[in-house]
């Protein structure tokens, strides 16, 4: 499996993930140029921009890890560039992030779910 076969397979499992904790998908794969969401939902009322990090191993860290300040300054970019282009006004929007873990079990991985990653 290629990289981006195993990271399309990760925001797979999120998104089922995010379904059954109540999130409507509205769109996968948002990009701009510089900037690209993984996920755009809906929790309730508030608009969601989802950053997904699947890992096989560690070496690099575990997926929580790779929320750096730098990735959060670009994710917040283009999850503006979203809301000008849906004319979303001053309604709420947030930053999560959910991490789908494989090094403990290839076959069940973990999946954890960081609401509002910016505060």
């Amino acid at each position: 499996m290629s990289n981006q076969e195993r990271g399309n397979y990760g925001e797979d499992l999120a998104c089922d993930y995010l379904k059954k904790h109540g999130y409507k998908i509205l769109e996968r794969n948002y990009r701009i140029r510089g900037g690209e969401i993984d996920i755009v939902a809906k929790d309730g009322d508030t608009l969601v921009f989802i950053e997904v990090k699947t890992r096989y191993s560690h070496d690099f860290g575990p997926p929580a890890e790779s929320m750096t300040f730098w990735k959060v300054k670009a994710l917040l970019k283009t999850a503006k560039f979203y809301v000008q282009k849906i004319n979303w006004g001053d309604k709420e929007y947030r930053l999560d992030f959910v991490g789908v873990d494989f090094v403990a079990d290839i076959r069940s991985p973990k999946i954890e779910l960081i609401k509002n990653i910016t505060s």
